[in-house]
C-alpha cells in the first residue's frame, strides 16, 4: 500500500510501504476512505514532537470500512463503515476507567501518527477497536464525521469543558483556526453571552463569523484588550482559549481574563511560554492544559446527526488520497491559500 512516512523534521513522502497486519486480538484493520491533515501534524514536522520516529506514517483522523478484525474484537465487524478517532483506549486502566482515555496505561492514548502508524494512508491498523472507532450513523458523510476525529471533541473538552463556560458568559477566543472555529461552535452549545474570536487573517475571522463568533478581532490593526474590557466593564472575558500554540497567543489569553476566570490552553506548543506570576498570582485565575479524551464524541456525534453541530462547512480543500504533498503544501500555508480543513478522499469502489 502507499502512506505518507515521515523522514525526520521538513521531510515526507508518499511511498509503498508494507500493509497493516493484525497484530493483537482486539486490532482493525481499516481501510481508509477520508483522511484529513491536522496541525498537530505541522507541528510534528517542524521537530516540535521528537517522540516522532523517522519511517512513521503520520495521520490521526480518519473515516474508513472495516477489512479485517482480530479474534477479540466483539461490537466491530468487517464492512463496518466507522470514524477512527484520533485517541486509542485500552478501555481497562485507571485512566480509561474515568474516562480520560488520552492518558491510557494500557497502549492507548494518542498513539496514531505518535507512537504507532498512523491514518494517512490507504489501511491503518486500529488498536483496541471497540473502544476507538465509532459507526457512522446513517446520513452522515464521511466529512462530517471526519471532524469528530479530532477538532471537535478537542475543542469541546479541552477548550469549553476545561473552561467551563456557562451561560451568560463572554468568551474571547485567542486563533481562528480549526481548532478556534470548532471551539465557537461547541462553546454556543452553553449559551456564552458574547464570543469573541481574534486572529491576523480576516479569511478566519470571516470564518469565525459563520461558525457563530459575535465579535471579531484583528489584532494587528485592534487593541484586543481595550475591546474586551469595553465589553466587560473593564473586567476581561470569563473565559479566555487559546488556539494557536505560540507564546505570544498564550500570554495574550492570561492578560484577556478576568479575575476569577478560567485560560482554557487548547494549543499545541513546540516553545516555552512565560507565566507571569508576578502579575497573576493575586488574580485567582484557573488555568488548564490537555490532550483531548474524546469521551464527548459520541455526544456530539447525536449532535450532528440532529443537525445541532456540524464542522463540515470548515473543509476549504478536496484531494485524492494520493495528493499528500499538494494538500500539505495548501494546508501549511494556510494565510495564502485560505485553507482551513482539507480532506484527501479514496476512489470510491
Amino acid at each position: 500500500m502507499h502512506a505518507l512516512v515521515f523522514h525526520g523534521p521538513g521531510q515526507k513522502a508518499w511511498e509503498e510501504v508494507p500493509a497493516p497486519r493484525i497484530q493483537q486480538g482486539t486490532d482493525a484493520i481499516v481501510r481508509v476512505d477520508a483522511v484529513t491533515i491536522c496541525g498537530t501534524d505541522l507541528h510534528i514536522l517542524k521537530g516540535d514532537v521528537p517522540e516522532v520516529t523517522p519511517g512513521r506514517i503520520l495521520g490521526h483522523e480518519a473515516v474508513g470500512t472495516v477489512t479485517d478484525v482480530g479474534d477479540a474484537v466483539q461490537n466491530v465487524k468487517v464492512g463496518d463503515h466507522v470514524l477512527v478517532s484520533c485517541i486509542t483506549s485500552c478501555g481497562a486502566c485507571r485512566f480509561c476507567r474515568a474516562g480520560q482515555y488520552g492518558q491510557c496505561l494500557g497502549g492507548g492514548g494518542w498513539i496514531l501518527g505518535h507512537l504507532i502508524d498512523g491514518t494517512q494512508a490507504e489501511f491503518v491498523r486500529v488498536p483496541f477497536a471497540d473502544n476507538s472507532t465509532h459507526p457512522v450513523p446513517p446520513g452522515l458523510s464521511d466529512e462530517q464525521m471526519l471532524m469528530l476525529a479530532d477538532i471537535l471533541p478537542t475543542s469541546h473538552e479541552v477548550g469549553v469543558l476545561n473552561g467551563k463556560v456557562r451561560p451568560g458568559d463572554v468568551v474571547a477566543i485567542v486563533g481562528a483556526g480549526p481548532i478556534g472555529l470548532a471551539a465557537i461552535m461547541t462553546a454556543r452549545l452553553y449559551s456564552p453571552s458574547h464570543i469573541i474570536a481574534i486572529d491576523v487573517a480576516e479569511s478566519r475571522l470571516a470564518a469565525a463569523k459563520n461558525a457563530g463568533a459575535d465579535i471579531t478581532v484583528n489584532s494587528l490593526n485592534e487593541n484586543v484588550l481595550d475591546i474586551v474590557r469595553g465589553l466587560t466593564d473593564g473586567l476581561g472575558a470569563d473565559v479566555t482559549m487559546e488556539a494557536v500554540g505560540i507564546p505570544e497567543t498564550f500570554e495574550l489569553a492570561i492578560d484577556l481574563v478576568r479575575p476569577g476566570g478560567h485560560v482554557a490552553n487548547i494549543g499545541v506548543h513546540g516553545a516555552p511560554a512565560t507565566l507571569h506570576l508576578e502579575r497573576i498570582w493575586i488574580k485567582d485565575l484557573t488555568i488548564t492544559t490537555g490532550l483531548v479524551d474524546t469521551n464527548s464524541t459520541p455526544t456530539l456525534i447525536k449532535l450532528l446527526a440532529s443537525g445541532q453541530v456540524d464542522a463540515s462547512p470548515m473543509v476549504t480543500h478536496r484531494f485524492g488520497l494520493d495528493e499528500f504533498e499538494n494538500a500539505y503544501d495548501v494546508f501549511a500555508r494556510a494565510s495564502e491559500t485560505g485553507a482551513l480543513k482539507v480532506v484527501l478522499s479514496a476512489p470510491q469502489l
